[in-house]
């Protein structure tokens, strides 16, 4: 990071009230040669801010590291990304959250800025995509990978992010107690930035320096794995969110597939009087049945999906946004 850029991220660092509380919350597995300068980092550049280390069953001295770095230490004996992420939100309480990864390739100085963004404008998330910093920094494969995804995401949710599977994150409270959390891996970046464009949050995206892992820190990310696991993931929040399309898409197939198996048997039908392929024919109605059926199906469950997403609407409005409350008695 340049001084340059580093100066205008001090300069736009915020004006909070005293009451409001910062947490930085970072998940960590095997991290011990990087954590104490995220944390470190972290601490430079939010002085005032609670910084939380969740350690995820580490073989190494990752929690030995970060408590002599000065976070709060807690432990989640569930695998996975998401399941820290899930233990972290239910635990922590702020009015303000920094999710950082703790391989410390994500700008720590860049911490207020984003902060100052989504206090300003009553943001409920600001991501903070990833600008290389190295050629190595960023894997072809995982740069392949994290267009292809972002862009399945942005056709059938919207198109708002560019970096969806950014780990540096800024949340308001109210984003935080409001997100379900259900997933358990590493997919939990999709889940957050679906939970956003379903309930049409108001949200930001600031480039952000991205830096190469220092040397004896590995990646705990596989690209074919993990990349099998999000699309998984992006299928299931599309049928679950947005069941009428999804439905329809398959009823659309399945009746495709019925009138190019019952055709050829209603002309020749037409033409002879005669059905001599009645099993063909019985395929083919049982088929357009499927369809219908398929169809019925994404009625019902958008009809549940529109309220379940509004009783996720009424609890996230209860907490007032970032930027507006007057005081500590203004953020419940």
């Amino acid at each position: 990071m340049t001084s340059v850029e580093a100066h205008d991220a001090e300069a736009e660092a915020p004006y909070l009230p005293a009451w409001v509380r910062v947490a930085v919350v970072i998940p960590c597995y095997n991290e011990e040669h990087t954590i104490a300068d995220t944390v470190a980092g972290f601490r430079k550049v939010l002085p005032g801010a609670a910084i939380h280390v969740y350690d995820n069953n580490s073989r190494d001295r990752t929690i030995e590291i970060a408590r002599a770095a000065g976070a709060q230490v807690q432990s989640e004996p569930l695998q996975g990304k998401g399941n820290v992420v899930r233990r972290m939100f239910a635990d922590v309480d702020a009015d303000i959250y920094v999710m950082i990864d703790g391989d410390n390739t994500y700008d720590a100085p860049s911490a207020p800025r984003l902060i100052a963004k989504l206090w300003n404008e009553q943001l409920d998330m600001v991501v903070g995509s990833r600008k290389e910093t190295a050629q190595e920094a960023y894997r072809p494969g995982h740069r392949f990978g994290n267009r292809l995804l972002t862009g399945c995401v942005a056709s059938i949710f919207g198109n708002r992010f560019g970096d969806m599977l950014s780990g540096y994150r800024v949340f308001s409270r109210r984003f935080v107690k409001s997100f379900p959390a259900l997933s358990a891996g590493f997919e939990t970046e999709t889940e957050l930035t679906v939970h956003a464009l379903q309930l049409r949050m108001p949200v930001a995206e600031v480039p952000t320096p991205y830096y190469s892992r220092p040397e004896g820190s590995v990646s705990k990310l596989s690209t074919y794995r993990d990349g099998f696991r999000i699309l998984r993931m992006i299928a299931i929040l599309f049928k679950e969110e947005r069941p009428l399309v999804f439905f329809s898409l398959v009823a659309a197939a399945l009746g495709l597939v019925s009138v190019a198996l019952g055709t050829p048997i209603i002309l020749e039908f037409m033409h002879t009087g005669l059905v001599p392929r009645f099993p063909t024919a019985l395929l083919a109605a049982s088929v357009m049945l499927l369809a219908f059926l398929a169809l019925v199906c994404g009625l019902v469950l958008d009809t549940v999906t529109r309220g379940r997403r509004e009783t996720k609407r009424l609890h996230y409005l209860q907490i007032a946004a970032p930027g507006l409350t007057l005081n500590r008695n203004d953020r419940f």
